[in-house]
């Protein structure tokens, strides 16, 4: 381990020396063709241990719900994650967990975790208590509304120091149990339309977007955190995702629906957080998707909490962020072990951390 720490910390200085034009990227980089960033993100990687590139997959939870902070500290000293998600919490509690886990990184220098939140505008208020209220995401409903409470959660986000938002919903429909206010509404043109704004409105100002919950949650019936929820037939809600896919959102979240009675895309009674023909084959190879997928909640929603090694088998799947995994070791060994057997899910999971390492990079992290 010190001996990969020392390789890291080589690689920082040297990285350091050249023009700031030479070693600064932005946001809109990701998706470029440049040969200085492949060539950073493939000496950062080519410095890691195996397990240090598997943690960068792996993201914990803290805050009111989430673990507690000492077992999340604990993760950051042992290198076992690559970011946090945090729920429920005071910005001032938010920024003390934050800054006290930037300086176990510092201090044993390894890669800097990324920091994530649900600040979609209906949860806002709640995950950041005290923040201001920027009312529901159904109730926006022109450009500029979208703007201003974009500019107000990008402004909170960075104070605390979160980089990664995982808004905004492109559901269709606030009936549903699960979304409720959290969409744009029932009319598709208009949540597409709002959605879009909001992802380049907050990527523009350096926050990373995620669209979600893909492939649809809008027209089902029930809610994933209490019982498996099923598309019985078309996924009706796939389009959505093929503008926003080409106007450039850097993250896609997979919801954890179980498709029934569709040929193509069924996905064997299994959820699609877990299914690789609705992860690799659609998202990926169907619909060109090359940025990053990241799992829902893996901790306690019903639908995958019954499956035996959820996070491997959303891993298997093609996910490139195991999102709150139960057991975060546990989750570190069974991708460790099973990369030592199957050759085609090692390179997969190669793929998984250069986009990982990419995205750190030109959010400004490293």
């Amino acid at each position: 381990m010190k001996y990969f720490s020392l390789l890291l910390l080589a690689f920082f200085l040297l990285s350091n020396i050249g023009t700031a034009q030479e070693s600064n990227f932005e946001l809109e980089d990701f998706y470029s063709d440049n040969p200085k960033l492949d060539h950073k993100v493939d000496s950062i990687f080519n410095a890691l241990s195996q397990k240090q590139r598997i943690a960068q997959m792996i993201i914990s939870c803290t805050g009111e719900l989430g673990k507690p902070e000492a077992t999340v500290k604990k993760l950051a000293e042992d290198d076992i994650i690559g970011g946090v998600v945090f729920l429920k919490g005071s910005k001032q509690t938010h920024t003390k967990t934050i800054n006290e886990l930037n300086a176990i990184s510092e201090k044993n220098k390894t890669l800097p975790l990324i920091f994530s939140m649900d600040a979609e505008p209906s949860l806002f208020a709640s995950r950041i208590k005290g923040a201001q209220d920027v009312g529901k995401t159904i109730d926006i409903k022109t450009h500029a509304q979208s703007d201003e409470v974009v500019h107000t959660i990008n402004k909170e986000l960075k104070e605390i120091g979160v980089h990664h938002n995982f808004a905004p919903v492109l559901d269709i429909s606030p009936s549903n149990e699960a979304i409720k206010s959290r969409s744009y509404g029932n009319n598709k043109d208009s949540v597409i339309n709002l959605a879009n704004r909001f992802i380049k409105c907050t990527q523009d100002g350096g926050i990373i977007a995620t669209a979600k919950h893909f492939p649809g949650h809008g027209l089902v019936k029930g809610d994933t955190h209490k019982q498996s929820v099923y598309i019985d037939g078309p996924l009706q809600e796939i389009d959505n995702y093929k503008p926003i896919i080409a106007d450039g959102v850097l993250s896609i979240m997979i919801a954890h629906i179980t498709v029934i009675n569709n040929d193509t895309f069924g996905t064997n009674g299994l959820p699609s957080s877990c299914s690789r023909r609705i992860i690799t084959d659609l998202l990926k190879d169907g619909m060109c998707f090359e940025g990053i997928i990241i799992s829902d909640a893996l901790n306690i929603m019903k639908a995958v909490t019954i499956l035996d090694n959820a996070p491997l088998l959303a891993s298997k799947a093609g996910c490139d962020m195991i999102l709150m995994p139960q057991n975060e070791e546990k989750t570190m060994n069974s991708i460790l072990a099973e990369i030592k057997t199957d050759k085609d899910y090692y390179e997969q999971v190669v793929s998984s951390v250069k986009k990982i390492l990419r995205l750190k990079i030109c959010a400004g992290m490293m």
